[in-house]
């Protein structure tokens, strides 16, 4: 399908948008590339460049998305996916998406059956936990932080309350003695089957899938995506077994009932931002 050309941006327009959103993406860069200096690590700012193949350069570059023109764009600038035009420079849509029409497509179907489906919002974030599951301080993923209960009433935690994790890149981070207590096993082959728009990591994708897709959609939700993931991210570690209160994250104790209760009343706000963010996606896929 062949977007639609809006009217041409002016030169001023174009460029206040791209200094406005690389203003932006510095905010979340500068703290992170100064940490990646000193060989320092946050487990909550530093996740979404260490888990995820964007990297800061890439957030930080700004597109139009599909079918918009630019007035006085130097083709140089941004690269040979786009082409000249009399009325100024725009992606070329239709090369873009033959050639990435699998990518595409695949992406396309997940976000529309995710989508479709109702929001699950009983885990209790206790994937988390399972990725902890019998394992000693010394063992755990980001040991240099202390677990807030011992490896012990951790365990028993995750045996009282067991795990409903729908979401593969949750379940294959969980520790082997953990996977059996799940409620499902996910699947990469079978993930349009099972994700649910109340899963928290299936929320934080929505950055992934709108970056893939770049620059068939524009920096802005791009950058928007990176946000939503960042909050939810503060979520799932303040709801995890680790102590964070240190670095100014107080804990979302999901070991209780009051902490249940506050988990997931967070969760159904991200659910409900997270889908605002899809159809925006599945709207500039036409």
């Amino acid at each position: 399908m062949t977007a639609a050309l809006a009217a041409p941006l002016h030169l001023t327009d174009w460029q206040a948008r791209r200094r406005a959103h690389e203003e932006r993406v510095d905010g979340w860069l500068a703290p992170h590339l100064a940490r990646r200096r000193t060989g320092g690590k946050h487990p909550v700012e530093d996740f979404l460049f260490t888990y995820y193949s964007h990297r800061p350069a890439q957030l930080r570059r700004w597109h139009p998305g599909a079918g918009v023109v630019l007035r006085g764009a130097d083709p140089a600038e941004f690269g040979p996916d786009y082409r000249a035009t009399a009325a100024g420079l725009t992606l070329d849509t239709e090369g873009v998406r033959a050639r990435r029409a699998g990518s595409v497509d695949w992406i396309r179907a997940l976000l529309a059956a995710t989508a479709g489906r109702p929001a699950h919002l009983g885990c209790f974030g206790m994937h988390e936990w399972a990725m902890v599951y019998r394992q000693t301080q010394e063992e755990v993923r980001h040991n240099a932080w202390p677990l807030r209960l011992s490896p012990a009433e951790t365990a028993a935690v995750v045996e009282e309350r067991g795990v409903r994790c729908s979401h593969f890149d949750a379940y294959r981070f969980f520790t082997a003695p953990a996977r059996p207590l799940n409620l499902l096993a996910p699947t990469r082959e079978g993930q349009h089957e099972l994700e649910q728009p109340g899963c928290l990591h299936a929320n934080m994708d929505l950055y992934k899938w709108a970056y893939k897709l770049s620059p068939l959609v524009c920096s802005e939700l791009v950058a928007d995506g990176f946000a939503l993931a960042r909050e939810i991210r503060a979520l799932d570690m303040r709801a995890s077994p680790y102590d964070l209160a240190a670095l100014g994250y107080p804990p979302v104790r999901v070991e209780t009932p009051e902490g249940r209760a506050e988990y997931a009343a967070a969760q159904r706000g991200f659910a409900e931002r997270a889908a605002v963010l899809r159809a925006r996606l599945l709207a500039a896929l036409g």
